[in-house]
């Protein structure tokens, strides 16, 4: 069986269409992407998971005649589950797990009419903003292997950038779509909240934090995505209003004159890395010259204490996470999650009920506050980062901190970790690299991450818009004027 020439020079709608004329096959399509697998993903360590004799089995047989009839497709190793593959979350803990049903998103992509090939690498239970889980180690860039493509969607994100399929599936809690959109210069959209499914097990999870989406290397692809996965699941606690028309008439629109206001300080006070503050700068001055009013602004949010209601949430849902497994798989297999996630499980135990509430609190009063600034503005811009990719391990716990952290998980007190001020210093110095992302998954607003500046050292940096509640079309109608004006998609990282 022929392989098919140019395979990256399309993107998934593209492919899709070969299909449709019938140029190419779903076999050959199917065949091309685990060519490409084989090739680049032992030194990217991205799909931890491969399915090919299954994926074979559907490509040859009656595939849904959706619009991405054919395509071949990438799952993120985390909530999406596939009945009969692994789902492991990225934890040791739930290696053998493998689930009898497919939840509804993946229904959604298989209607589409896409071909699942592997699951893609995350960090245990998503939780944070890099790849590197113990169960399976690193994840890296293709822009260069001695970075991270970011997570927690990060083997999905390395996936796409280096063109071993168009589209991947990701999640997105805190950033974990937008983020490795930015580190591997793709196109990254957050939904918003209710507007993709997340069922059948849970109708919101984190509290309505998570939203499940694409990465993509063109707009129009996430557009078509969207259009066939959202609106709402039987039993969803969220009914959005739908959308006036399909995201993909909304790409070839014109987004009119908009008020645009831009800020690159960072939300929990930390440095923000001068490429990142000129991603920002530069992408002001394309949409002044495109004929937007654009102006430094910011809307009037508490913003580090914001950061702690995130991390106290975070940590509370960690500890539930965490007693699942135990209950699930039984206490062998809870002794196997990573000794940072055990101490932000016993930092989530020692949370009080009213620390919770007022977390969810100042979510709401950021969620009104967001309201009060788009009577003003109708997009706020961002670094969607405050760093560049950084080198594999850099974010790891440093030796003294992993040596508290198993003298304080072995005490089993969630107390003594509080007292050592954790919180605090999760809230700043962990989120420091990535404060940006969070605002919007804790008001439940979409937001994306564009693809428009390099580093002198040519690594990619995203700049992030967040839009009001629902208007998923605005996003991709100014994506769509900005992927004319400075188009990415031929962008692609050395050697890819």
């Amino acid at each position: 069986m022929s392989l098919i020439p140019g395979y990256t020079r399309y993107d998934a709608l593209g492919l899709a269409d070969l299909v449709r004329r019938g140029e190419v096959t779903p076999p050959e399509l199917l065949e091309t992407a685990i060519a490409a697998a084989q090739r680049l993903n032992p030194a990217l360590n991205a799909v931890i998971h491969p399915m090919y004799d299954t994926a074979r089995a559907a490509a040859g047989g009656a595939l849904s005649e959706g619009p991405f009839r054919g395509l071949p497709f990438l799952l993120k190793d985390l909530i999406e589950a596939c009945a009969g593959a692994p789902t492991t979350s990225g934890s040791r803990a739930c290696r053998s797990f493998v689930p009898a049903a497919d939840s509804e998103s993946v229904r959604r992509y298989k209607q589409a009419g896409v071909v699942i090939l592997g699951k893609t690498n995350t960090p245990e239970f998503g939780l944070v903003a890099y790849t590197e889980p113990a169960l399976f180690g690193p994840t890296r860039n293709p822009w260069n292997t001695a970075h991270t493509p970011g997570g927690s969607s990060g083997g999905s994100a390395a996936a796409v950038a280096a063109g071993i399929v168009p589209v991947a599936s990701g999640g997105d809690g805190g950033g974990s779509i937008r983020i490795p959109a930015s580190h591997c210069g793709l196109f990254g959209l957050k939904p918003s909240r209710g507007r993709t499914p997340t069922g059948p097990e849970q109708g919101h999870l984190w509290h309505g934090a998570v939203s499940l989406h694409v990465l993509t290397r063109s707009v129009r692809d996430s557009a078509a995505m969207l259009d066939v996965t959202q609106g709402p699941e039987p039993g969803a606690p969220y009914v959005i209003a739908p959308p006036v028309r399909p995201y993909a008439e909304e790409v070839r629109t014109g987004p009119g004159r908009l008020r645009i206001a831009f800020d690159t300080r960072s939300p929990v006070n930390g440095p923000v890395d001068p490429e990142c503050v000129a991603a920002v700068e530069k992408a002001a001055r394309l949409l002044a010259d495109l004929g937007h009013h654009v102006e430094e602004a910011r809307p009037e949010i508490d913003f580090p204490a914001l950061a702690r209601s995130y991390v106290t949430m975070y940590c509370g849902e960690v500890a539930y996470e965490v007693g699942q497994v135990k209950e699930r798989f039984g206490p062998a297999a809870a002794a196997e999650v990573e000794p940072a996630t055990r101490a932000l499980a016993l930092l989530g135990e020692a949370v009080t009920a009213a620390e919770f509430s007022g977390a969810l609190h100042m979510w709401d009063a950021a969620g009104m506050a967001m309201g009060r600034f788009f009577q003003r503005y109708d997009l706020y811009l961002t670094p969607t980062v405050a760093r560049p990719p950084v080198r594999i391990g850099e974010l790891q716990p440093k030796p003294h901190e992993q040596r508290l952290m198993v003298v304080l998980n072995g005490l089993g007190s969630g107390r003594l970790w509080k007292a050592t001020g954790l919180v605090d210093r999760i809230a700043t110095e962990n989120l420091a690299p990535t404060p940006f992302t969070q605002l919007a998954n804790l008001t439940g607003l979409p937001a994306m991450s564009v693809p428009l500046h390099w580093t002198a050292a040519n690594l990619p940096v995203g700049v992030q818009f967040v839009a009001p509640f629902g208007e998923e079309g605005l996003l991709f109608r100014l994506a769509g004027q900005l992927e004319q004006a400075a188009p990415w998609f031929d962008r692609r990282p050395p050697g890819m």
